[in-house]
């Protein structure tokens, strides 16, 4: 059996990472309820990965598996998601009658985004047929090294449950939980400075 590695993936691989992720979102529960017809998810989604988490290619922060069976997009300390982008991403690529709702949840996850310096994951996932095998948690270890590395907090948030043990094993805490009427509860985490 062929052992997985991790490495930092070049701009050029953008395309792929963002497909990955957007297959491996392709269930989750936030994103679904965002895009619940699978033409606009199609469509959509890959535009708010890239408004959200794009910043991390040009900072080295986006990473895959050596086969490219998953990847994750890190924020380092001082890069923000393209916030102009990702308005214009939302109010072109969801329908009208969810936008105000999705501004909502984005306003009260900002109140438990940390202010001090800190690795925001925005995104992080497996292709479908490799769920399971650990490999969100090599992609987890990976990127937490460094972290280490730097004293710094780990900041993500999560509409899936059952996601919840896997960032917890690495130390991610639960802080809050955001919900908003007909939409899925979102849990932001934190994983405090080391």
């Amino acid at each position: 059996m062929k052992t997985s590695t991790v490495h930092v993936a070049a701009t050029r691989d953008e395309d792929r990472v963002v497909g990955v992720i957007t297959v491996a979102f392709a269930a989750d529960p936030a994103m679904r309820w965002l895009y619940p017809d699978v033409s606009k998810y199609l469509s959509g989604f890959p535009k708010l990965v890239r408004a959200f988490g794009g910043g991390a290619f040009e900072h080295g922060s986006a990473h895959e598996v050596s086969d490219l069976a998953g990847t994750a997009i890190w924020l380092p300390p001082g890069i923000d998601a393209d916030k102009a982008a990702l308005v214009r991403v939302i109010e072109s690529t969801v329908d009208a009658e969810r936008v105000p709702r999705v501004f909502e949840a984005l306003g009260q996850l900002d109140r438990y985004h940390p202010t001090e310096s800190h690795w925001y994951l925005p995104f992080i996932g497996v292709d479908t047929p490799r769920q399971g095998r650990g490999l969100g948690s090599l992609l987890l270890s990976y990127a937490l090294e460094q972290v280490d590395r730097e004293h710094c907090r780990a900041y993500l948030e999560t509409a899936n449950p059952a996601n919840i043990p896997l960032y917890q094993r690495h130390g991610f805490e639960l802080v809050g939980r955001i919900e908003l009427p007909s939409a899925p509860v979102l849990y932001p985490m934190v994983r405090p400075g080391r």
